[in-house]
């Protein structure tokens, strides 16, 4: 058997989330959603804990934390704030800082990631086009060299975090098109403040998620300075993808926190109700989607943390190949919102006419997960990408 269970030191900071979420996040989720923020005092309490921008080295002013500890951080916000909204704060972040520390200079190293790691600066990542998501080769947007600068046009939709970049400061991990003729192996990676010239931002209104803001921006004739270049021209497809990688895999574990709790206000409120002069929770139909359910997350949560461990395996030592982490974290990602929903939707039904209203935590979980059907790669993209595995690269639907 393979020992992959947590360290004393992990189980530990898993214990002071749950005290944390109790203490300073559950008293907040109704202002939170009310004023569609993250209050700045929270912001500021999760950076005392360390566990904002975590990825980030000491020399940064991070911790260094690895992969499978940020996904102790993903489940325990996705438990307390089923929502996701947190999730999102701290997973963005957490995966991009990352890739900026990796890819970076030393210019934008020093000049961002100390801040993050402080909830003074919000790093995101744009590279979904109003008329481009997960097929990256269809996205319009370009880079261009000029001397000691490049000249970006184009449009990110879709994008989380806007507003907070805005606010604080931070920029984008953003993708363009440098050799539009080569299609992906002709795309470069670049960090965008959306502080320069030329940035028009626009909003959206989001569905669940809503402590996070959600929107666009434009770019016309943006010139940036060649310092902001992450990795090498014409390399940013491949660059990108160790982002979704690890994103993936997160973000199945922020979708197993919140369908966990679902079934705990469920489970809870199937012991007191009463139908028919019996407990709703003895009725077999229900206890058997109960295990079923329960079954599932379990399940997919192992594959979540795998891939993670997988990912710092790869990372680290080149113990894995890219395209066996890649397989991984789809696989993790594939299932985790379906399977999510699911059990939240049948935590609401279990809770009757109050899993309807807007009491009931359920419907903030709902909408949140499904927003990670879409979010880092579509569900079928999840699909292709593990049948790609499977069968070789030679049976590509697409080429």
């Amino acid at each position: 058997m393979v020992d992959y269970s947590f360290t004393y030191e992990q189980e530990m900071l898993r214990k002071s989330l749950i005290e944390f979420g109790k203490k300073e996040i559950e008293p907040r989720l109704e202002k939170i959603e009310k004023e569609k923020r993250i209050p700045e005092e929270l912001i500021k309490k999760m950076a005392d804990l360390n566990i904002l921008g975590m990825c980030v080295s000491p020399v940064y002013g991070g911790v260094g934390a690895d992969p499978v500890t940020a996904g102790i951080v993903a489940e325990e916000l996705g438990k307390a704030d089923s929502s996701c909204s947190l999730g999102v704060f701290f997973l963005v972040p957490c995966v991009y800082s990352y890739l900026v520390e990796k890819y970076g200079s030393e210019e934008v190293k020093n000049e961002f990631l100390p801040k993050v790691v402080k909830g003074e600066a919000f790093i995101g990542v744009a590279t979904t086009e109003p008329d481009a998501g997960s097929d990256l080769a269809s996205m319009r947007t370009t880079i261009v060299r000029d001397g000691d600068f490049y000249v970006v046009n184009g449009e990110k939709q879709y994008i989380s975090g806007v507003r907070e970049v805005l606010e604080k400061t931070g920029g984008f991990v953003t993708l363009a098109k440098s050799k539009p003729e080569l299609g992906t192996r002709g795309m470069t990676l670049f960090f965008l403040p959306l502080s320069l010239p030329g940035i028009s931002v626009s909003y959206l209104e989001e569905l669940g998620r809503e402590g996070v803001s959600w929107g666009g921006f434009t770019m016309e004739n943006v010139r940036i300075p060649k310092h902001y270049l992450l990795g090498e021209e014409n390399r940013g497809f491949y660059i990108i993808h160790e982002g979704y990688e690890f994103a993936r895999a997160l973000i199945a574990l922020v979708c197993v926190g919140a369908a966990f709790r679902s079934l705990e206000n469920a489970i809870s409120y199937m012991k007191t109700r009463e139908v028919f002069g019996r407990k709703v929770a003895v009725y077999e139909a229900i206890q058997f989607r109960l295990a079923e359910h329960y079954t599932k997350l379990e399940a997919v949560r192992e594959l979540a943390y795998k891939a993670l461990w997988m990912y710092w395996k790869e990372q680290k030592e080149k113990k894995f190949s890219r395209f066996e982490v890649s397989k991984a974290a789809a696989m993790a990602k594939m299932l985790a919102p379906v399977w999510a929903f699911e059990a939240i939707n049948d935590a609401m039904q279990w809770q009757g006419a109050f899993g309807y209203s807007k009491d009931c935590q359920e419907q903030k979980a709902l909408r949140g997960v499904r927003s990670y059907s879409l979010a880092e790669g579509s569900t079928e993209i999840m699909k292709l990408i593990v049948a790609r595995e499977i069968l070789g690269k030679e049976w590509l639907a697409y080429k």
